[in-house]
């Protein structure tokens, strides 16, 4: 039997959807029409170029409506002026000379475009049209309707850039030309030779060195000045003050003896001590963006996102795998984590993570949607902008509305050890001073300044905020994400452990379901599955997945997998209740849907409810994660443990017998149950880590000392917690524990070899056998010394087992 293909696209024809028109055959009344639309404008020989070339039209009714919204049509514009826009669209289906054809004359096929130019490599049209006569969108709609719908993924959308501080780059290459070339002038007083020429000209080298010192002294220096005067302002003596001082003082005393012929003065000394600390403060910057770049990358964020695929298909990826045109579906509760554009026909976002006022804003289809709104009730889908905004999120999540109000323990010492430091440094510079001005002027100055020089403090005061830096990097590659440093030194301190159950100690990937009650339709079962759809509870996402996607007869009422939700809430600690087409769905507890349950069973069950009449339950045999049992046992050692649930205690037995002997087991809690849990070991003097799953626990995780979010396979972002742990990498919650007391243990250590650093130099400098030159080579020198030591500990403690 011979095969028909279409006339328009070339696909084969089903006997009985063959359409017959002007005694071609076409595949489908798409084909067909299309066929009519270059019929009636004269563009028929676009099938002279190529046997079939057109491809299939595709449905976008509504896919398209964020076109009528002008701020998001005048980023996506190349130029526009008065009657003259010029837009390029990426057009996927060109792939022949027809192609380049047809799309070369949309002029002939709509009033109001004048010109179109194809690039044939990058698949792109380029199209002159006037604004005032036709729309971005109705010239969207036409290359749709004759298949070749274009891939809008709003590149050209504002973005903005981030400035960049160059300042102090501009300062260390000021100061190295400046100390170079001071350098190269001074050599002939170093050797004191006696000629005519240096002996004539003596005074005006002098000169051009202290004119060459001023950039050096005036701009270069800057940044101690200001960081002095305002410690002095504030009253707080800070680690700049030596410094600034022993710049100044040089810098007088060098003027002082060129004004009075006394010598060359220490201009060498000043612009190389300038030039050395400088590039030490660069080293420092340096490094520590290096620690902690990946923090700024992919620690601050949910885990994963659920993605949709081109052919409507979803999978979950990781946050920071999201890129530029990705379609995205946010159900209730989940965080957006990039800026988009909402495809959806409308949405509620609840910005109060970033403006703290809780009133959920209504967003309309093509309206932009910030990274940071936490979306509200059914499920949206949104188009990506642009790559992960990590480090909006990071500041984001750092808000200090967001805070807990925990010691600043490693800023403290080192605040405390700036304000007696300083007075202490000082008196030990003028003591010096005074000592030596009655035995040699020189060495008077040249003992001031190395003193305030050598002894500055600033090893000592990276040593906390260093060894932290690298023991974050270290936890987020081991996918366990801290909020910031603070959260090391508390959970350094944690003696109490409280586990929730349900989608912390169990896992949302397996369970044994099973369903009792009334038999279930194919109508039901896809109703529920997509109520289920725009939930993020780990019983919610169990079931979803569970769940079969039902085939529904030709004449059922509803024919759509994705079924649209006219109504969705989401009653924390309860269930869902959803309408759609009509019917009134609840799925939740048995209170929930005002059923009463038998006392003597005690099992984790969903109810189902549609339409006033009950229909059964699921009935979850939970499945705990892997290495649940070790875990448990090592934490028992050295920490209380607890179990809180808001399930019932259908499974004590088997926790009892998993878990080590004397863990408490707690049920039946409701979510503001367990933050009063929480709250009364605080009061018995406990310090807490809260491990819960960031949904019914966030009010724990919050009054919690160190709130632990674990995160499976949704975005489950919550400013209520102080980490996010990768589920995966539950069974090294231990490891993780010890290595935060490990870097306690490591400051210390870094600590006492500062202070033994700073006694070594002083007691150098103090007897005149330290040059400020030298002073100012050996302070970086003690920064890479502590950076060193620090970055080693920290590394030998996390790869120790």
């Amino acid at each position: 039997m011979d095969i028909q293909n279409c006339f328009h696209c070339g696909l084969d024809i089903i006997k009985e959807e063959e359409i017959i028109f002007d005694a071609k055959n076409f595949c489908c009344n798409g084909c067909k029409t299309v066929y009519e639309i270059f019929s009636l404008n004269d563009l028929t020989c676009y099938y002279d170029f190529e046997k079939s070339p057109g491809a299939t039209p595709q449905d976008i009714n509504g896919k398209y409506d964020f076109l009528d919204n002008e701020s998001i049509v005048s980023k996506l514009l190349e130029f526009q002026e008065n009657s003259t826009a010029i837009i390029s669209l990426n057009i996927p289906h060109i792939h022949c000379s027809s192609c380049i054809w047809i799309l070369e004359n949309l002029q002939r096929l709509q009033k109001g475009i004048s010109t179109s130019q194809v690039n044939f490599p990058e698949k792109r049209v380029r199209i002159t049209f006037n604004p005032e006569v036709v729309s971005i969108k109705a010239i969207v709609y036409l290359l749709s309707s004759i298949g070749y719908e274009p891939y809008i993924s709003l590149e050209n959308y504002e973005t903005g850039s981030n400035n960049i501080d160059r300042s102090l780059t501009y300062k260390l290459g000021v100061a190295f030309f400046c100390f170079g070339n001071i350098m190269l002038l001074s050599f002939p007083e170093y050797f004191e030779v006696k000629e005519y020429w240096l002996d004539q000209y003596r005074g005006f080298f002098r000169w051009l060195i202290f004119a060459l010192s001023l950039p050096s002294f005036f701009y270069s220096a800057s940044g101690y000045y200001v960081s002095a005067y305002k410690s002095i302002k504030t009253k707080m003596l800070n680690i700049d003050i030596p410094i600034a001082l022993g710049i100044v003082v040089m810098f007088v005393r060098s003027t002082f003896d060129i004004i009075m012929d006394y010598g060359s003065g220490f201009f060498d000394s000043l612009t190389g001590l300038i030039f050395f600390m400088l590039l030490g403060k660069m080293f420092q910057i340096k490094t520590y963006s290096f620690l902690s770049f990946e923090r700024d990358f992919k620690s601050y964020f949910p885990i994963a996102i659920t993605k949709i695929n081109t052919d409507a298909s979803e999978e979950s990826i990781a946050i920071y795998e999201v890129e530029k045109g990705d379609r995205l579906l946010i159900r209730n509760q989940e965080l957006i984590p990039v800026d988009g554009i909402l495809i959806s026909e409308k949405a509620e976002i609840d910005y109060s993570f970033v403006t703290g006022e809780a009133i959920p804003i209504t967003k309309q289809s093509g309206d932009k949607l910030f990274a940071g709104g936490k979306q509200i009730g059914k499920v949206i889908e949104m188009e990506v902008l642009h790559s992960v905004s990590q480090s909006y999120l990071t500041q984001l999540w750092s808000n200090d509305v967001f805070q807990k109000n925990v010691e600043q323990k490693h800023k403290t010492i080192t605040d405390s050890i700036s304000r007696y430091f300083t007075p202490i440094l000082l008196l030990i510079a003028f003591a010096g001073f005074g000592y030596w001005i009655f035995i040699d002027a020189n060495t008077a100055f040249n003992v001031f300044t190395a003193v305030l020089i050598v002894a500055c403090p600033c090893a000592l005061a990276l040593t906390a905020p260093f060894t932290f830096g690298n023991v974050l990097r270290i936890l987020g590659k081991q996918k366990f994400y801290l909020k910031n440093a603070l959260v090391i030194e508390q959970l350094a301190k944690v003696d109490t452990i409280v586990f929730d159950k349900t989608g912390t100690i169990t896992t949302n990937k397996k369970s044994n379901i099973s369903y009792e009650g009334i038999a279930l339709s194919d109508e039901n079962l896809l109703l529920i599955k997509n109520v289920l759809r725009a939930s993020n509870h780990p019983l919610s996402r169990m079931l979803y997945d569970y769940l079969p996607i039902p085939i529904l007869p030709n004449k059922s009422a509803i024919d759509s997998k994705k079924l649209k939700v006219d109504a969705f809430e989401e009653i924390t600690g309860k269930g869902i209740q959803a309408q759609i087409f009509g019917y009134q769905i609840q799925i939740g507890s048995a209170a929930f849907v005002e059923k009463k349950e038998e006392n003597n069973v005690q099992q984790t069950s969903v109810h189902i409810k549609i339409n006033d009449d009950y229909y059964g339950k699921f009935i979850f045999n939970n499945q705990y994660r892997e290495g649940l049992e070790e875990l448990f046992r090592n934490l028992s050692t050295n920490y209380q443990i607890k179990v809180l649930s808001g399930d019932n205690e259908g499974e004590r037995i088997t926790l009892e017998q998993l878990l080590p002997k004397g863990t408490e087991l707690i049920f039946n809690q409701k979510p503001e149950q367990k933050l009063e849990f929480i709250k009364s070991l605080q009061d018995k003097g406990k310090n807490v880590m809260m491990v819960g799953d960031g949904l019914n626990d966030a009010g724990a995780l919050a009054q919690s000392n160190v709130g632990i979010s674990i995160s499976e396979n949704v975005n489950v972002f919550s400013p209520a917690c102080d980490a996010i742990l990768d589920a995966g990498e539950f069974q090294k919650l231990n490891y993780f524990l010890k290595l935060s007391k490990n870097s306690i243990t490591t400051i210390k250590m870094s600590f006492v070899l500062s202070l033994l650093y700073n006694v070594v130099g002083l007691s150098f400098a103090i007897t005149g056998n330290l040059l400020p030159l030298v002073a100012a080579i050996i302070m970086p020198l003690s920064t890479i010394t502590i950076v060193s030591f620090v970055t080693i500990m920290s590394s030998y403690y996390a790869n120790k087992k």
